[in-house]
């Protein structure tokens, strides 16, 4: 982090086939070692293969599936007096982003047995009925945040 300015956010140009920037985004955190193209064929792959099993439109779904697994709260660490505190904080909108298109991805990436496309179609489809591993993460999470409401007054 800077010390003077402000770090200005990149933007983004969406991605070929949606015109989305959210599917561009997750298709950026998806990639490995530059493999941008495979990421993109993984992604496009999945996203078929879970919008025939919902019988849901591909970007709707997608969509559904992010807002699905986005948490509202989370905490943060606050020093005060010599003793660290879990103070709960809102979530941005970015930010919420780009936890649910991670836990997305890394839960996908830790199923075993089938393909990525699969994999990533299986933890979409749990995403957007709002169940599977994505979402047990973002309810922890709003566990974690509930638990700590007693340091709500230290928010910076």
């Amino acid at each position: 982090m800077p010390r003077k300015k402000y770090v200005r956010k990149r933007d983004i140009l969406p991605d070929p086939k949606y015109q989305s920037k959210e599917v561009e985004k997750f298709i950026n955190c998806l990639m490995e070692k530059g493999k941008k193209s495979l990421a993109q064929n993984i992604f496009y792959k999945a996203i078929e293969i879970a919008s025939k099993k919902a019988k849901e439109e591909p970007v709707v779904l997608f969509k559904k599936a992010i807002e699905n697994a986005r948490p509202l709260l989370e905490v943060r660490s606050r020093r005060v007096g010599g003793a660290n505190y879990q103070v709960p904080v809102e979530v941005r909108m970015r930010r919420g982003m780009s936890l649910a298109t991670r836990w997305i991805i890394n839960f996908a990436r830790g199923r075993k047995g089938m393909p990525m496309e699969e994999k990533l179609a299986v933890e979409l489809l749990d995403a957007f009925k709002g169940e599977g591993n994505s979402i047990r993460k973002k309810e922890e999470t709003h566990r974690m945040a509930e638990a700590n409401r007693a340091f709500a007054h230290y928010r910076w």
